[in-house]
């Protein structure tokens, strides 16, 4: 840790001696190490945050990683289903710069899991409440 926020300070410092431009035209290259340090860390941090929680995971319930493979494979194939309903058509009067069929795929299917998930919570609180009012009665 201390490793990670001494590269930080020497980045954000190294920022502020080259100077950060006013404006994206006027670039010299001090944001983009920026940019890439914070993805570097925010990769750490949930790389970390997963491998620890599954190392005590297995530490104190070994049974439960198999509950782990099992929601892990269930998420894949939703991604998966999600990726073939994906049309991947390129958008209606847009005329902007031409997008490549792979991220039109991509797109559409972040989409539909948005749409999934929703699905999901709209007919978990539907069934929620009817469950709650079945074991009231």
């Amino acid at each position: 840790m201390l490793a990670l926020m001494f590269i930080s300070l020497i980045i954000v410092v190294l920022g502020f001696f080259k100077g950060y431009p006013d404006s994206p035209a006027n670039d010299n290259g001090s944001v983009d190490p920026l940019l890439y340090w914070a993805y570097a860390m925010i990769i750490i941090a949930i790389v970390c945050a997963v491998l620890v929680s599954v190392f005590i995971m297995a530490v104190n319930n070994p049974k439960s990683l198999v509950k782990l493979g099992i929601g892990l494979v269930v998420a894949a194939v939703i991604c998966g289903i999600a990726y073939a309903l994906a049309p991947g058509s390129q958008p209606v009067a847009y005329n902007g710069e031409a997008v490549t069929n792979g991220t039109l795929k991509l797109t559409d299917t972040i989409l539909n899991l948005t749409w999934f998930a929703g699905a999901a919570a709209i007919l978990s609180i539907i069934v929620g409440e009817i469950a709650s009012k079945v074991r009231k009665n």
